[in-house]
């Protein structure tokens, strides 16, 4: 912790951990500044987009890490191990992998499968080969997660390119 050294620092550092919605005075218990700076920089924390606002119960403001700067956070992850070209390869397998659920299945996402499956077993005295096979449902729904921050991570670094950052080299990959 010693590195942390600003009571924004301290503030950021509880928001990154802070899943559920909270209230600035116990953010500020935990970053172990006054109340009055906790809120001011959470309130900046919210403009860029790091925190998410809601409000609490009595009028006050609720505050928790936005789902946003999780998935930026993980793409970003994403591309300081995989390039570009890689990425757009493993996009397009999980694609043929997902379509072939859906042929399989005749739905369109495991919500459906469990709902689908949930209501032949209710209706039959269904064969035990029916029965929900929760490892491809597990399976179904990570692969449409890690589609969805493939895709983040592509649009991401397409946007670097525009910005010019400059910490990562994007564009020797050509066109994707």
């Amino acid at each position: 912790m010693g590195s942390r050294n600003t009571p924004y620092e301290r503030i950021r550092h509880v928001v990154a951990h802070t899943y559920n919605p909270v209230s600035a005075d116990a953010v500020a218990d935990d970053a172990r500044t006054a109340p009055k700076t906790a809120r001011k920089h959470l309130n900046t924390l919210a403009d860029e987009g790091f925190a998410e606002t809601t409000p609490g119960e009595y009028g006050g403001t609720l505050y928790r890490r936005s789902p946003e700067s999780l998935v930026v956070e993980q793409a970003v992850d994403i591309l300081e191990h995989v390039s570009t070209d890689e990425l757009v390869t493993r996009i397009q397998e999980i694609r043929e992998q997902l379509t072939e659920y859906r042929l399989e299945f005749g739905v369109e996402s495991p919500k459906e499968l469990v709902v689908d499956q949930t209501n032949q077993t209710l209706s039959e005295s269904g064969s035990p080969e029916d029965e929900i096979d929760l490892e491809t449902i597990r399976e179904w729904k990570t692969l449409r997660r890690d589609l969805a921050f493939a895709n983040a991570a592509i649009s991401i670094g397409n946007a670097e390119q525009f910005v010019g950052t400059g910490h990562r080299s994007i564009g020797d990959s050509g066109p994707a």
